[in-house]
């Protein structure tokens, strides 16, 4: 069994996005345009009169995770839900779909934070029906490895002979949030041939294996190669050493196919995006739903 050799190191830098908030991209911008089967990551942080009001999507799934705080989501369809700490919602939307998420105003007035992978759709699904999964903190397994000083959020895939809940997209993803205490390793096995790569959330990670080593800090992307069996990471112990350590283990099936995105429309040809486009406009071939449609959590925005 080896390691995967690291490919590539991104800093997630701070930007703004929607209305008011604030995102760290890593996936999704020029140094990483995509990483099939990923479109884009954002690590987000949206606080008081900030979110994302009433938008468009056509032709990929998002995967959102939930830090800290609470999101609400709206759809044109009649949708509703709230995520909070530690949940995840999953979203396709296929052939077309109009929605808004916007945050919660907590009590201490701490901002929403947290994760929304995009994830494509193989070119036969580009135009299913839309859908929605959730899936609650309580849900997903933990496992505990290497003396209890790793610990392993099993929230899709498998990890140390534990299978997560189910599978919640169509496209074949592995999500493990993984927390290293010092002194800890972590030897993880992924798929043969899948694209992967390691969000880092809090604290210092040693990432690889051997001589091939790279000592990564918060906010950063890692990404591997799709040589190897396995992604290994520790954190040091003993003097000088650092505190516990977080990221985010993502792998994913890569998709054959050409990607072609404006915005929030993501298809296989320009013709196709043209498309999406006038089918949004005027109202039809999956967005007739959204003629006249307007979120009630989106008003929020001009509150």
């Amino acid at each position: 069994m080896t390691a995967r050799p690291i490919r590539q190191i991104l800093h997630a830098i701070e930007q703004s996005e929607g209305a008011g908030a604030r995102v760290r991209r890593s996936i999704g911008t020029p140094s990483l345009r995509n990483l099939s089967p990923f479109l884009m990551l954002d690590h987000f942080t949206i606080g008081k009169g900030a979110g994302f009001p009433d938008h468009p999507h056509r032709g990929q799934e998002t995967i959102t995770y939930l830090l800290s705080g609470g999101v609400d989501h709206e759809d044109f369809a009649g949708n509703r839900g709230t995520i909070g700490p530690g949940d995840l919602q999953f979203m396709t939307a296929g052939r077309g779909i109009m929605h808004a998420e916007m945050p919660h105003e907590n009590e201490d007035g701490a901002p929403n934070v947290g994760m929304q992978l995009w994830v494509d759709l193989p070119r036969a699904l580009k135009m299913c029906e839309p859908r929605y999964r959730d899936l609650r903190a309580e849900e997903i397994p933990l496992v505990k490895t290497d003396e209890g000083r790793v610990e392993i959020k099993v929230i899709s895939g498998q990890s140390h002979g534990v299978d997560s809940v189910r599978d919640l997209a169509y496209t074949p993803v592995w999500l493990l949030d993984v927390t290293i205490r010092p002194g800890g390793t972590v030897r993880q096995i992924l798929p043969t041939g899948w694209n992967a790569f390691a969000y880092t959330l809090a604290g210092t990670t040693v990432f690889g294996g051997g001589e091939q080593t790279k000592v990564v800090d918060e906010f950063y992307n890692v990404v591997f190669e799709q040589e190897g069996d396995l992604v290994e990471a520790f954190v040091p112990e003993g003097e000088g050493a650092g505190k516990e350590a977080r990221f985010l283990l993502v792998a994913g099936q890569p998709l054959d196919q050409k990607v072609v995105q404006y915005g929030p429309f993501v298809l296989n040809s320009q013709e196709e995006v043209y498309q999406a486009l006038m089918d949004y406009q005027t109202g039809s071939n999956g967005f007739e739903k959204s003629r006249n449609w307007q979120s009630e959590i989106g008003k929020r925005m001009a509150a």
